[in-house]
């Protein structure tokens, strides 16, 4: 590898955990806006998306240009494709730390409402995913990614006993049918964070491995062996 791909390949790295950081804390203030009833956290995160909206095109044109200038093969093409769809990927999630932040602001202005133990849950669980995939990332470790993708399926199953929940208490209460209508939609934006986190641990295990592991049965992909390398200490050797 040349001294300028080399060079090149970490400041994509560097560009990418910047990013990855503001998104995390994004999605932090934006269930703390929720749970603490904080309209200023909302704010903040409903104003900081535009700067995510930036680093991720920005991110986007180096990668291009790193495609276009050093045409990478093998374990570097990897890395160069996985951080342009991961890019992608915390961009989207950005969006729905807005959502929610929009959301909580609205609902903290409302009667207050008991939010659901499930919907805590949830949010646990989806922010989990979140750190293990960019952690998985950092480390180029599948096995980590591979646990992320696990658990998808229990925030599947969250959203839908979170939206049973509320229906019924919308039925029996209806003077709380905005707030519930929020909650929901709540709901479905951390389990697609949960989704877009499941996308970068997919992207993580084809960066490390070459396997692409898209729309398998989790079944069909277990805990890799000791031997399977790490792909930052192939891509510095």
């Amino acid at each position: 590898m040349s001294k300028h791909l080399r060079n090149d390949l970490a400041s994509l790295e560097k560009r990418l955990l910047y990013l990855a950081a503001q998104v995390e804390e994004a999605v932090r203030k934006s269930v703390q806006a929720l749970t603490d009833r904080r309209q200023d956290l909302a704010r903040e995160v409903i104003n900081g998306d535009l700067d995510i909206d930036r680093r991720e095109v920005e991110l986007e044109e180096e990668c291009l240009k790193v495609l276009a200038l050093h045409q990478p093969v093998a374990t570097d093409l990897r890395f160069v494709t996985a951080c342009l769809k991961i890019d992608n990927d915390l961009e989207r999630i950005g969006d729905l730390a807005c959502n929610i932040a929009k959301r909580a602001r609205s609902l903290s202005k409302a009667e207050k409402t008991p939010i659901p133990a499930k919907l805590r849950e949830m949010t646990d669980i989806s922010m989990q995913m979140l750190r293990d995939a960019l952690d998985s990332f950092v480390r180029g470790d599948p096995n980590t990614a591979r646990k992320v993708c696990i658990n998808d399926d229990r925030v599947d199953k969250g959203n839908r006993d979170v939206i049973s929940g509320l229906l019924d208490t919308m039925a029996n209460r209806p003077h709380l049918m905005e707030q519930g209508i929020m909650l929901i939609s709540i709901s479905k934006n951390l389990e697609r964070i949960a989704d877009h986190a499941t996308n970068i641990a997919e992207d993580v295990i084809y960066m490390v491995q070459g396997e692409i592991i898209r729309h398998k049965d989790i079944d069909e992909f277990g805990p890799e062996d000791d031997h399977d390398q790490n792909v930052n200490a192939t891509r510095t050797a």
